[in-house]
């Protein structure tokens, strides 16, 4: 059996980390140690011994873990945590719910510096962020004060590598290549880091780039029910997604160390973008009056096509530059930090309307919905074409000035820890949100001839003998003829936004020969203004608020291998950007507003969580969990009544009607979780020692009142989320089997009263590590499995019927990957 040499092991590195002991104090501490080939098992246990010696309720997932997933983003990694959960787009993961509460209560930092989401100015979208730039991920579930306090749910810390990791030169490289099923898309993965470091100077450079051709089988439905319970035939949505997702990262890091005052100073940076391209192919067809029953004949319909080439793409681009220096029994950190992200979508579409069939349909299998007409569906006339062009953009710039210091002391007879920070964040906000502009196409592109001929690639039946257009071709015909233009953006859809927020807190750490206590306070004043337009006129909005956010965590040891711990924490979300801006569009006549809320208070939340912690065996744990946050000011999207003033100085007093985000109230999330990871190193002998099993449970329980005073769901919630893995690993090889599951929800996304149904994914991943080096590098083999079962996802309306059904096929990767 092959040897991995690992200098500086990442076990010693994530347990000094997650203790919160300074890196550089403990570099020169840090033997060289040989681990034999059980990745899997070595992952978990830095893993765990760093959760054990945290300060805090965290869970982590090491660099190593991450390579034996068949992941491409942070999404999909972080999802196999305990008690996170996934939202996919057309079946790639794209937001976590951490504890499974709504993706909007968690954030994100890169090396302890949090950065903005792209899109919305606080969102995080972690497809955007490819699994191999990280050497570990913390989910903190639990917030200490020197953590940023707009972590209702928890925090999302991601570590980049750094040189000093790996003494001398290193370098890995992953090389991949597979098949979408569904298409027979291309998937390519491509990754290469690598470091040099002696005593004193360290450089890592890295590099990704991820690839995923795929066709996305799309059925929507406007469906309903009469009195009598029977099922209502509206309209029938017929599409096919042509979808190429690429994201692309760079970085590196360069830094100086010393024994002196200086013990660090660094350069970091780090680039990731994410690029969607998609076709769509779209056919409509609405029945001209209901129709009864899942089965029906010879009904009058009226026929729609819609054909996109479009793009969406959002990046962010952090830099920072940083320095330890140890003043005394003061080890000062300092950190400057410039932070931009960036989201734009285009969506060109040509809309053809005013076809008309006779159609027959069968709805018995709901979701492939079966269709025929009575003439061939190149052969309809659409007697007009409209020119459809949705555009949307942000861009937030953010710069940040972070001090923390930290020093020894005694605190009532007993060793502690005194930590203390402050931080100002200054961040500018400028876009508009999605703008559609409408327009007649040119009647000098004759759309019927980009027609390939081609049938649409499907799962369900292609009934209708639906073919692909050459959207591509298309659109390049539509911009040649000069009638494809940039749209104006109005007023009421335009965002400028500016935000300092200043924070400072104190913590102290207080050991006992049976744990330790850390309790402080972070305190956050935020000082916003937005600026827009009202009915033609300038609306400029301004308000200073200031949030005390303490905290107290216990950690006891009740014996060895049994760790309790007891933490009360509090937390807030601010508005998103969109939500916060300060145009809308009026009706005077109608006394109706649309649009932005500049007066939308900050989500407030205090929240306490008990787990037990039983480190069974090595690279093993038994866990059991509970937390609840109570929430006020829950912000979601609904229509209200307000004055007339606040829009129109003349409407003072009269109520008018606002559709927009809102605040509810008497918010409350609740819930319990379990977790498992074994292995049977200890306990079977071979060949079965090397077996094992992880399993995770979480049950939750949300609701707020909306200002209608009635009870609803937090939105993005399940009541039940698990994930489980069986694997072995021996003579070189580890074999993975990983199942998802989460159930129903409400996506804050989309129409509020739309749910998605439950949604699974088993995935399949297998490693040979060669039993030679090569040159002094190991190799290993690898092929990954996604959605082994071909799920199908299915989203529902708020009358309980279906309205989307869609699926995409597995996928297969092969690749090799080089460490020296």
């Amino acid at each position: 059996m092959a040897a991995h040499q690992l200098k500086k092991l990442a076990l010693a590195l994530a347990v000094q980390m997650a203790a919160g002991i300074p890196t550089v104090a403990l570099a020169n501490q840090i033997d060289e140690v040989v681990v034999t080939a059980t990745p899997i098992r070595d992952s978990d246990m830095a893993a765990i011994e760093a959760k054990r010696n945290a300060d805090n309720y965290v869970d982590i997932i090491s660099a190593d873990t991450i390579g034996r997933f068949p992941d491409q983003n942070l999404a999909d990694s972080l999802g196999r945590l305990p008690g996170l959960a996934i939202e996919r787009d057309q079946g790639q993961a794209r937001y976590i719910n951490l504890r499974g509460a709504p993706f909007r209560y968690t954030s994100i930092a890169f090396d302890g510096i949090d950065v903005p989401g792209a899109e919305s100015g606080r969102i995080p979208r972690f497809d955007s962020f490819p699994s191999v730039i990280t050497s570990r991920l913390e989910a903190n579930k639990a917030i200490l004060p020197s953590m940023p306090g707009e972590s209702i749910a928890g925090h999302i810390n991601v570590h980049t590598f750094n040189p000093f990791d790996t003494e001398g030169w290193s370098l890995a490289t992953d090389i991949g290549g597979g098949e979408q099923d569904l298409g027979s898309g291309d998937v390519d993965k491509y990754s290469l880091r690598t470091s040099w470091s002696n005593e004193n100077v360290g450089v890592v450079l890295f590099g990704s780039q991820n690839s995923r051709e795929q066709v996305t089988d799309t059925r929507e439905y406007d469906l309903a029910q009469d009195s009598s319970g029977e099922l209502e035939v509206n309209e029938l949505d017929f599409r096919s997604y042509k979808v190429e997702r690429e994201d692309h990262a760079w970085g590196g890091r360069l830094e100086y160390r010393s024994e002196g005052a200086l013990q660090s100073l660094f350069l970091s940076t780090l680039y990731s973008e994410f690029v969607d391209n998609e076709e769509r192919n779209q056919y409509v067809f609405a029945f001209s009056t209901p129709q009864q029953g899942l089965t029906g004949e010879g009904a009058q319909v009226s026929v729609s096509r819609l054909l996109e080439d479009g793009q969406y793409e959002n990046s962010t681009f952090t830099n920072t530059l940083g320095a330890d220096l140890q003043l005394g029994d003061w080890l000062v950190e300092g950190r400057i930090n410039r932070t931009e992200t960036q989201f734009d979508m285009d969506l060109p579409i040509p809309r053809s309307v005013g076809g008309s069939a006779i159609a027959s349909y069968d709805l018995t299998d709901i979701e492939d919905p079966t269709l025929w007409l009575d003439r061939d569906l190149a052969s309809i006339a659409f007697p007009v074409t409209i020119g459809l062009h949705y555009v949307q953009a942000l861009e937030v710039d953010t710069d940040k000035f972070k001090l923390d210091a930290e020093r020894p002391m005694s605190w009532f007879g007993q060793d502690a820890t005194l930590k203390i920070g402050a931080q100002y964040d200054t961040r500018e906000g400028d876009g508009y949100i999605s703008t559609p502009v409408v327009g007649a196409f040119p009647s000098s592109v004759n759309i019927d001839s980009f027609n390939t001929g081609k049938l649409w690639d499907a799962n369900t039946s292609n009934t209708i003998g639906a073919t692909y257009f050459d959207n591509r071709g298309l659109r390049s015909a539509w911009e040649a003829s000069g009638t494809l233009t940039s749209p104006v953006i109005g007023a009421a859809n335009k965002i400028l936004i500016e935000e300092d927020i200043l924070s400072a807190y104190a913590m102290t750490t207080t050991h006992f020969d049976w744990g330790n206590v850390v309790i402080g306070a972070r305190v956050e004043q935020t000082d916003y203004t937005s600026e827009g337009t009202i009915l033609d006129g300038p609306l400029s909005v301004s308000d200073t608020f200031t949030n005390v956010l303490p905290s107290a965590h216990v950690n006891i040891n009740l014996a060895e291998d049994l760790k309790l711990r007891v933490s009360a924490s509090t937390g807030i979300s601010r508005p998103t950007y969109n939500e916060w801006r300060a145009a809308a569009s009026v009706d005077i006549a109608d006394r109706e507003v649309t649009g932005g809320n500049p007066n939308l208070e900050a989500e407030e939340a205090m929240g306490l969580d008990v787990a037990l912690e039983w480190y069974f065996a090595p690279a093993s744990i038994a866990s059991v969990g509970a937390f609840y946050r109570s929430i006020d000011n829950v912000i979601y999207a609904d229509s209200s009544t307000i004055d007339g003033g606040l829009y129109l100085p003349s409407a003072a007093g009269e109520s008018w009607t606002y559709t927009g985000t809102v605040n509810g109230d008497d918010g409350r999330m609740q819930g319990i979780e379990f977790n498992f990871i074994g292995h049977a190193t200890d306990l079977l002998p071979s060949p079965f020692d090397g077996l094992g099993f992880s399993a995770n449970v979480t049950l939750l329980d949300t609701e707020f009142k909306g200002i209608d005073g009635v009870q609803y769901d937090l939105p993005g919630t399940s009541d039940l989320i698990y994930n489980t893995s069986l694997f072995y690993e021996k003579y070189d090889m580890s074999v993975r089997l990983n199942y998802q599951y989460r159930d129903e929800w409400i996506s804050p996304l989309e129409d509020p009263s739309e749910y998605w149904g439950e949604q699974k994914r088993l995935d399949l991943t297998a490693i040979y590590t060669l039993p030679m080096e090569l040159g002094g590098a190991t190799v290993s083999l690898y092929a990954n499995v996604n959605n082994l079962t071909d799920e199908t996802d299915v989203r529902y309306a708020g009358n309980g019927t279906i309205n989307q059904s869609e699926s995409y096929g597995r996928y297969y990767l092969l690749g090799f990957r080089v460490n020296y």
